[in-house]
C-alpha cells in the first residue's frame, strides 16, 4: 500500500512538470513575434516547424493523457474500500445552510486533448446550400405566382428534349397514418386491409404496375392475417420490382418531437421485419407527411445503407427558392461531416402538397382532372369545378398533350431529364374501382406518349428507386453518389409553413401530457424489448437479478416479488407513488441505474412513518433526509412522509436497501420547512416531526445554497430570480414568468397544428397570490409556489456531481377550464445572445437558430426533444427538458417554452377537431448554467485551442471563425449531455411485496466490469428475433453512440467521473463473467455486415457517429 501510494505521488508529480512544460511551450508558440509578420502570412520553412511542434504536442500531450489514466487507476484501486454509498453524515452550520462533507473516494476529468479538436470544427468543404443562412437572406414574401399561387410562371421550348428524351416514372402510393383520426385497428379494418388486398390481384393483372408501401406496421398486421398463397404473391411482387418498400420504418415518423431511441427503435422493428418475412431491403426513405425535417432521419437512413430519399412538406418560400435555383434535388450532409461520409441524395417534391392535384405539375386545376378516383360519380370531386374524363381514343391526343404540358414545366425546375410523379393521397386505392380507373386511364396515356418519338418522353409506372436508378445512370454516377453539378445542403428544414403565416409550430407543444408519457416508455423500452405488460418484464428480470439464491427463483404472476415504485390507475392519469408500509419486519427496495455511467443520485421513497432507518445492502446504516408528504399546497399527509437518501448506483446495474422502522437521531435528519400565505386566510396542516414556520405576509426575497451555487427566489411569486455560483461575487440573472397567448380573432385561427397568436404574450395574472412552500434539508431543498393553473417545484441537490450542478425544476399544469390560450413559461438572463439560441434535433445533435425579425413571432418557434440554450462569451444557459415541447428566444438573454395549449376549434388541416382533451401535466425540467473557459483568461486547453486554429486551419481562418461566430454547428458540454441523461433515463425503485424473504437474502447485479468513456452511450442492447417467433436470437444488437461535445465550457471541481478515449472502447471486457464471443459490425439496422466477424472486440468510433454491432455473449 506504501509503495502504491509513493507511485501515485511520483506519478503526480511527473505529470505536474510535464503539462508545466508544455504551457510554457504554447505560451513562446503563441508570442513568437515571428508568427505576426507579414500579416500572418509564413514562410514555407516556418510552417514546417510549426508542423514538426505540432506534432510534438500531440505526442506528448497523449503521453500525459496515459500518465492520467495511470494515476486515476492507481488512485481509485487505493480507494475502492471507499466504494458503496456515501456514508459520511451531512452537518447544520450556523447560518442555516446544511454541509454534506466530500466522499473519501477521489473524482476525476480527464478528458483527451484530441477529443476536443473535434468541436472547433474548420474541417471539410462548407455546403453550397446552409439552410442557417438561406432562411436569414430569404424575403419570405408570398407574391401570387399565378396557377402556382406559391411559385411562379414556368416557361419551356418544345426543342429542349429533343437530345434527350423526358423520362416521367408515375409512382402510385398510398399513405397510410397509424392512427389520426381514427384508430390503428379501425383504419386497417375499415381501409388498410383493403387497399393490400386489392394491391396484391391488381399488380399481378399486367407486369408494368406499380405501388409504393411505407408503414410496416400496418404491412405487418395485415401480414398475419393472409393465406400463404397470397404471402408468396407478395414476396414475386418484392422480387420483381412492381411493390417497393420505401424506409422500411415501422411507421413514417415525426421529425421534430421525436427521441432519436425511438426514431432507430422503429427503423430496426421494421427492416427486421422486412428480412425476415419478405427478403426485402429497403433502398429508398420516403417521408411525404412530417411537417418538417430533420437532418437525423438522413443520417440514420445513410447508417442503414440507403442511398436516396424524398421529402415533400417544407416552407413554400423555401421550395420556392430551391425550384428557380435548381436546388431542390441535393446530397443533404450533417454539419460535422469533413468527408462526405454522411451523403444522402435528397429529392425535394415542389408544390404545396403531395396528392394528386399537386404532384404531376404546377397547375392543380390541370393536375386534378388526372386524378382518376374524382370522375364523375364518385365521392370526391375537383374543388377547381373542372372534372376528369376518362381517356378514350378519341380525346387521348388532347388529354395526353395537356398532361405532357405540366409534365415539361415540372421538369424544367430539375436538373436531369428524368421526372417523378408521385400518383396517390392518403388511404388511396381502398377500392378495386379506383386501381383500375387509375391504372387503365394512365395507361392509355402512356401508350400514346411513348408511342409519339416527336413528343420526346417515355412514361410510365414506376417505384421510387426505378425513378433514383434512372436519374444515376442518366448522371452518370453509382447509386447514392452525387450527380455532377448537384449541390450539397446542410441544416434542417423547420420551421414549416404551408401557406401565408401558418406555421405548423403548434404541434411542438400540443398534448404534452402524452409527450411525456412517450418519454416515460423510451426510458422503459430502453434495454428491455416488450410492449406487452412493461412493467412486468422489469419486475421479473430484476427479481432474477438481485437474488444470492437463483436456484430459489420462481415467477408467480399473481404475486409478484417487486412492485413499482410509481402506478397510474390509466393512461391518461398522472402517476401516483407508491408508500411503504413499515413495520417490525423490514422491507427492502431494489434500485436499477438504467445508464452506462455509475451515477449518484437521490432517491426518495414514500413510507407510513416519519421513523425510518435505511440500510445498504452490506447493513451499513445511511443518513437519509425525511420531509413532510403534501397533499396540496397547506395540507400534510398525516400518515405518509419521504425518505431520501443518496445512492451510488452501478451502471445499468441494481442495488438493494433496507427499510426498518426506527429512528436513527443522528443519521434520520427532518426537513424544515417555511410556508407563506401572501395574507391568504388558510389552514395550514402539522406533524410534530416536521419543524414549520408560517409566514402570513412576508415577500422578501429568499435564497437556497449548495457547494456550487446560491438561487435567490422572489418571495412574492416564488419564481427563480438569480444564480450566484460560490466561486463569484457577481450573481447572474434567471428570473421566470409566465405568460399567457390568446389566439386571433379571424378566421384562422391556433389548432392542433398551427400556432397562430394575437400578438405578444401577456404576463399571467392569477387570481390570488401563490403559496410558497420551502422546504430545507441535507441532500436537497425546494421552493413550491402554488398557483390556480401551475404548481412549479424548483429543487436544489446538496450533492456533488451531475444533480448538484443543474437545478431541477417541474411545472403541474392544469388549464382545462382555458378558451382558446396557451401558457408559457419563459427565462430571462443577462446573456448577451445577440438574437441567437440553440435547439436539439431529435435529442442527437444541436441546431443553432436565430430571431428573424421579419418572420412572424410564430415562425420563431422550434422543437425542443431534450434541450435548448443561449450563451454568450461567458456563460451558457441550457434548459433540458423530459418532453417535447416547442421552444423559443425572442429577445436577447431569454428562452421562452410553451408548457400546454387548450384550444377550441380545428385549424383546417384535417384533424376535424380542437385541443380541449387537456390533461394535468407534469413538464419536467433541469436548467443548467455553465461558465465558458474559449472567451476568458486563456488557460492550457483554450490556449491549445486558439494554437489550432490558427495554425492549422491558417488558410481559412476567416470562414471558420464566421462558422464560429455565426453559429452554424454547436454542442453540449459532458456535463449537459450527462444531465441529459440523468433528466430522460431516471433511477427505477421496484420495492420487494413481500415482507419475509425467503432463503439468502438480496444482493447488488455489477453488470459491466469496466465505464464505458464518458462521451460513449449504450443507446440500445436490442435482443434479435431468432427464426422460431418464440424464441430470442442467440444473438444480440449493440448499438453505441459517440456523443459530440464542447470542450470550451468549464469543467472544475465537477464531482464526478468521466474520462473520454479518442473513440476507443474495449468491449471484450465491459461485461462481467460475459466473453463476447462474435462481433461484427454492422449498418445500423443490421441488414448489412460492414466487416467479416472479428475476434478483436476493441471498436472504434467517430464522435457523433451511431455503430451497430451483432454480438454473442457467453
Amino acid at each position: 500500500m506504501k509503495l502504491k501510494k509513493q507511485v501515485t505521488v511520483c506519478g503526480a508529480a511527473i505529470f505536474c512538470v510535464a503539462v508545466f512544460s508544455l504551457y510554457l511551450m504554447l505560451d513562446r508558440v503563441q508570442h513568437d513575434p515571428t508568427r505576426h509578420q507579414n500579416g500572418g502570412n509564413f514562410p514555407r520553412s516556418q510552417i514546417s516547424v510549426l508542423q514538426n511542434r505540432i506534432e510534438q504536442l500531440e505526442q506528448l500531450l497523449e503521453e500525459n493523457h496515459e500518465i492520467i489514466s495511470h494515476i486515476k487507476d492507481s488512485v481509485l484501486e487505493l480507494t475502492a474500500n471507499a466504494e458503496g454509498p456515501p456514508a459520511l453524515l451531512p452537518y447544520y452550520m450556523a447560518n442555516g445552510s446544511w454541509v454534506v462533507p466530500p466522499e473519501p473516494r477521489p473524482s476525476f476529468f480527464s478528458i483527451s486533448p484530441q477529443d476536443c479538436q473535434f468541436a472547433l470544427g474548420g474541417r471539410g468543404q462548407k455546403p453550397e446550400l446552409q439552410m442557417l443562412i438561406i432562411s436569414e437572406e430569404l424575403p419570405f414574401d408570398n407574391v401570387d405566382g399565378g396557377v402556382w399561387k406559391q411559385g411562379f410562371d414556368i416557361s419551356y421550348s418544345p426543342h429542349d428534349w429533343d437530345a434527350e428524351d423526358l423520362q416521367v416514372f408515375v409512382v402510385p402510393h398510398s399513405h397510410n397514418d397509424p392512427g389520426w383520426i381514427k384508430t390503428f385497428d379501425k383504419y386497417y379494418t375499415e381501409q388498410t386491409q383493403h387497399i393490400l388486398n386489392s394491391m396484391v390481384s391488381k399488380l399481378q393483372e399486367d407486369p408494368r404496375r406499380r405501388f409504393l408501401w411505407a408503414e410496416v406496421s400496418f404491412f405487418a398486421k395485415w401480414w398475419e392475417n393472409i393465406n400463404a398463397q397470397k404471402k408468396a404473391a407478395v414476396r414475386r411482387l418484392v422480387g420483381n420490382g412492381q411493390l417497393e418498400i420505401v424506409t422500411g420504418g415501422w411507421v413514417m415518423p415525426d421529425e421534430a418531437n421525436s427521441h432519436y431511441f425511438a426514431l432507430i427503435d422503429q427503423l430496426i422493428e421494421g427492416h427486421q421485419w422486412l428480412e425476415k418475412n419478405l427478403g426485402a431491403t429497403p433502398r429508398s426513405g420516403w417521408a411525404v407527411d412530417p411537417f418538417g425535417y430533420s437532418p437525423t432521419i438522413p443520417y440514420l437512413l445513410r447508417r442503414a445503407n440507403l442511398t436516396s430519399m424524398l421529402i415533400q412538406r417544407v416552407h413554400y418560400a423555401i421550395k420556392k427558392h430551391f425550384a428557380s435555383t435548381h436546388s431542390l434535388e441535393f446530397m443533404w450532409r450533417q454539419t460535422w461531416d469533413s468527408d462526405s461520409s454522411t451523403d444522402i441524395f435528397c429529392h425535394m417534391m415542389p408544390f404545396y402538397s403531395y396528392d394528386v392535384p399537386h404532384t404531376c405539375g404546377p397547375d392543380p386545376k390541370i393536375c386534378c382532372q388526372f386524378d382518376f378516383k374524382r370522375l364523375p360519380g364518385g365521392r370526391i370531386n375537383c374543388p377547381w369545378k373542372v372534372p376528369p374524363r376518362a381517356i378514350t381514343e378519341a380525346n387521348v391526343a388532347e388529354r395526353a398533350a395537356l398532361l405532357l404540358d405540366q409534365y415539361r414545366k415540372k421538369s424544367r425546375l430539375f436538373r436531369s431529364n428524368v421526372l417523378l410523379v408521385p400518383l396517390g393521397d392518403d388511404f388511396r386505392y381502398d377500392k378495386p374501382q379506383e386501381w383500375d380507373a387509375q391504372f387503365f386511364n394512365y395507361q392509355r396515356l402512356f401508350d400514346f406518349l411513348n408511342s409519339k418519338p416527336d413528343l420526346h418522353v417515355q412514361a410510365q409506372f414506376g417505384t421510387l428507386s426505378d425513378y433514383f436508378d434512372a436519374l444515376y445512370k442518366k448522371t452518370g454516377v453509382e447509386p447514392g453518389a452525387r450527380p455532377p453539378g448537384f449541390p450539397v445542403l446542410s441544416g434542417d428544414f423547420f420551421s414549416y409553413a404551408d401557406r401565408e403565416d401558418h406555421y405548423w409550430t403548434g404541434y411542438y407543444t400540443s398534448r404534452p401530457f402524452y409527450k411525456s408519457l412517450d418519454r416515460v416508455l423510451e426510458a422503459h423500452l430502453r434495454l428491455l424489448r416488450s410492449l406487452v405488460n412493461l412493467k412486468q418484464v422489469i419486475i421479473n428480470a430484476a427479481h432474477y437479478l438481485v437474488l444470492g439464491d437463483k436456484e430459489t427463483y420462481h415467477f408467480d404472476p399473481e404475486a409478484p416479488f417487486l412492485q413499482m415504485d410509481e402506478t397510474r390507475l390509466n393512461h391518461d392519469t398522472l402517476p401516483e407513488r407508491t408508500v411503504i408500509q413499515l413495520d417490525s419486519s423490514p422491507r427492502y427496495v431494489v434500485l436499477f441505474n438504467p445508464l452506462e455511467q455509475e451515477r449518484l443520485s437521490v432517491v426518495s421513497l414514500l413510507v407510513s412513518s416519519p421513523r425510518v432507518r435505511v440500510l445498504s445492502e452490506e447493513g451499513q446504516p445511511l443518513a437519509v433526509q425525511i420531509s413532510a408528504h403534501w397533499s396540496s399546497a397547506t395540507d400534510m399527509v398525516s400518515d405518509v412522509c419521504q425518505v431520501s437518501m443518496p445512492i451510488r448506483l452501478p451502471a445499468l446495474g441494481l442495488s438493494v436497501l433496507q427499510l426498518q422502522l426506527g429512528l436513527d437521531g443522528h443519521r434520520t435528519l427532518p426537513s424544515s420547512v417555511r410556508v407563506y400565505l401572501h395574507g391568504r386566510q388558510l389552514a395550514v396542516s402539522r406533524q410534530d416531526a416536521f419543524p414549520l414556520r408560517i409566514i402570513d405576509s412576508g415577500t422578501s426575497d429568499f435564497a437556497l445554497s449548495n457547494r456550487y451555487m446560491q438561487v435567490w427566489f422572489s418571495g412574492l411569486t416564488g419564481l427563480l430570480k438569480s444564480i450566484r455560483r460560490v466561486d463569484e461575487e457577481q450573481e447572474r440573472r434567471v428570473d421566470m414568468e409566465f405568460l399567457i397567448y390568446g389566439t386571433r380573432a379571424s378566421k384562422d385561427k391556433s389548432g392542433a397544428y398551427l400556432f397562430l397568436p394575437d400578438g405578444e404574450a401577456q404576463p399571467y395574472i392569477p387570481k390570488d397570490p401563490p403559496v410558497l412552500r420551502v422546504t430545507e434539508g441535507p441532500f436537497f431543498s425546494e421552493v413550491v409556489a402554488y398557483y390556480e393553473h401551475i404548481r412549479q417545484v424548483v429543487r436544489l441537490y446538496n450533492l456533488p456531481g451531475v444533480e448538484g450542478l443543474s437545478l431541477d425544476m417541474s411545472s403541474l399544469v392544469d388549464i382545462r377550464d382555458y378558451i382558446n390560450k396557451e401558457l408559457a413559461l419563459r427565462i430571462h438572463t443577462d446573456i448577451d445572445s445577440q438574437g441567437a439560441f440553440f435547439t436539439d434535433l431529435n435529442g442527437f445533435q444541436v441546431q443553432p437558430r436565430r430571431y428573424l425579425k421579419k418572420l412572424p413571432l410564430q415562425a420563431n418557434f422550434y422543437p425542443m426533444p431534450v434541450m435548448a440554450y443561449i450563451q454568450d462569451a461567458q456563460n451558457r444557459l441550457t434548459l433540458h427538458t423530459a418532453q417535447a415541447l416547442g421552444v423559443s428566444s425572442l429577445h436577447d438573454g431569454q428562452l421562452e417554452v410553451i408548457l400546454d395549449r387548450r384550444l377550441m376549434q380545428d385549424d383546417n388541416r384535417g384533424l376535424g377537431q380542437g385541443l380541449k382533451d387537456n390533461k394535468r401535466t407534469c413538464n419536467h425540467f433541469r436548467l443548467l448554467l455553465e461558465r465558458r473557459t474559449l472567451g476568458s483568461e486563456p488557460g492550457f486547453f483554450s490556449k491549445l485551442a486558439a494554437m489550432f486554429r490558427d495554425l492549422i486551419f491558417h488558410s481559412s481562418r476567416t470562414n471558420n471563425l464566421e462558422v464560429q461566430d455565426g453559429h452554424t454547428s454547436s454542442y453540449p458540454s459532458l456535463l449537459s449531455h450527462l444531465t441529459s441523461m440523468y433528466l430522460n433515463i431516471p433511477v427505477f425503485a421496484l420495492p420487494v411485496a413481500k415482507r419475509q424473504l425467503p432463503g439468502p437474502g438480496l444482493r447488488s447485479f455489477h453488470p459491466l466490469a469496466s465505464s464505458l468513456p464518458c462521451d460513449f452511450h449504450l443507446l440500445n442492447l436490442r435482443t434479435l428475433q431468432a427464426e422460431d417467433d418464440a424464441l430470442p436470437s442467440a444473438e444480440t444488437a449493440l448499438i453505441l453512440h459517440r456523443k459530440g461535445f464542447d470542450c470550451g465550457l468549464e469543467a472544475k471541481n465537477l464531482g464526478f467521473n468521466c474520462s473520454t478515449s479518442q473513440g476507443k472502447a474495449a468491449l471484450g471486457s465491459l461485461f462481467h463473467g460475459l466473453d463476447v464471443g462474435f462481433l461484427q459490425p454492422t449498418s445500423l439496422t443490421l441488414l448489412y455486415p460492414l466487416a467479416a466477424p472479428s475476434n478483436s472486440t476493441d471498436v472504434y468510433l467517430e464522435p457523433m457517429e451511431i455503430a451497430t454491432f451483432r454480438l454473442r455473449l457467453g
